[in-house]
């Protein structure tokens, strides 16, 4: 009887184990692809935003309601990220920030060789 019940108790746990593994793993997957997709729309919210600076487009009402949509959308995905942070790759949100300042030395200089 107890060896029966021995039997049973190690069977749940292994089959509870492999079950917790299972989802462990598609747990890391969510997360992976979700830091991916947050910095893809912040990078891609970047270029908009680029592209809104320029003179030919400066002050079109389609790309400031583009940029405004984008940064909802990276809000709702910075919410979501905060869930997963801890599976953040932080060197691809340090070389995107890095892009992000070069693109402002970028701007500051096309503002300077046009005064």
């Amino acid at each position: 009887m107890v060896y029966t019940a021995l039997i049973i108790s190690v069977g749940l746990n292994l089959l509870l184990s492999w079950y917790v593994i299972r989802l462990l793993k598609k747990f890391m997957f969510i997360s992976e692809n979700l830091s991916n997709l947050f910095l893809t729309t912040k990078a891609f919210h970047l270029f908009v935003k680029s592209m809104y600076g320029m003179d030919n487009y400066h002050g079109e009402p389609m790309i400031q309601e583009l940029l405004l949509r984008i940064g909802e959308v990276n809000v709702e995905i910075e919410e979501f990220r905060e869930i997963f942070e801890h599976t953040l790759d932080e060197e691809l949100e340090e070389e995107l920030n890095a892009e992000e300042a070069e693109e402002e030395e970028y701007k500051e200089s096309l503002f300077h060789q046009s005064s």
